[in-house]
């Protein structure tokens, strides 16, 4: 149970971009867990009227903007993935908004089990909200290949992406649990399966005593 979010026990999800944690998201949804899509709730606090809206403009300019006022988050992309302190000012404008909807779904959620799928969980706050951290882990050839082939990008924009990111190796090293996407679908739920197994037994409520009946 989380000291931060009582009441739940918290997975953090996390990895690198294209390790396959989109995919390991979905697969615990469908284990029972309520699942956050960090990225999700970003995409949602950058809208028009919502909190991170106007300091973003404000921050970086209209030439972010589409024909409708709302953040076009490839320009946007373009500007702070090709230099690390315009990336920093994006996320000290977007993490507190981003931290605060997601504490907000979790104490809403019904389920006992959350997963928080975040790419920077373990550079922030939530960190300390999780019971346990869950790193996928790809080989950097797959990771390549996906956002070519997958999110249309070119060799290069790939590889600038990839290098903006924080290291996977300290992902690792910071993992309870590692899901090795490196094979088939079929052997990732397997991992997943197992680790949410340990996970329940580890988290689940002790079972208090029951009085003996009274026999007089």
């Amino acid at each position: 149970m989380s000291a931060a979010l009582p009441g739940k026990t918290i997975i953090g999800l996390t990895g690198n971009i294209a390790m396959g944690k989109s995919l390991a998201l979905r697969l615990l949804q469908e284990l029972g867990a309520f699942t956050i899509d960090a990225d999700q709730v970003a995409h949602a606090v950058i809208r028009r009227g919502q909190p991170a809206h106007a300091a973003i403009v404000q921050t970086f300019g209209s030439c972010v903007l589409d024909a409708a006022g709302e953040i076009d988050r490839s320009k946007l992309g373009e500007l702070v993935f090709a230099e690390p302190a315009a990336l920093r000012q994006l996320e000290a404008i977007t993490h507190p908004a981003v931290r605060r909807r997601i504490e907000a779904l979790v104490r809403a959620a019904e389920a006992d089990v959350v997963v928080i799928e975040a790419i920077k969980l373990l550079e922030g706050a939530l960190r300390e909200a999780v019971n346990a951290v869950w790193v996928v882990d790809a080989p950097p050839a797959s990771q390549l290949s996906r956002l070519i082939e997958q999110r249309g990008m070119t060799k290069a924009q790939a590889q600038q992406r990839i290098a903006a990111q924080n290291s996977q190796a300290d992902k690792l090293a910071a993992a309870d649990v590692i899901i090795r996407n490196v094979g088939s679908l079929a052997e990732m739920r397997a991992q997943i399966q197992q680790a949410w197994q340990r996970l329940i037994a580890e988290h689940r409520p002790p079972v208090k005593p029951q009085p003996l009946p009274d026999e007089s």
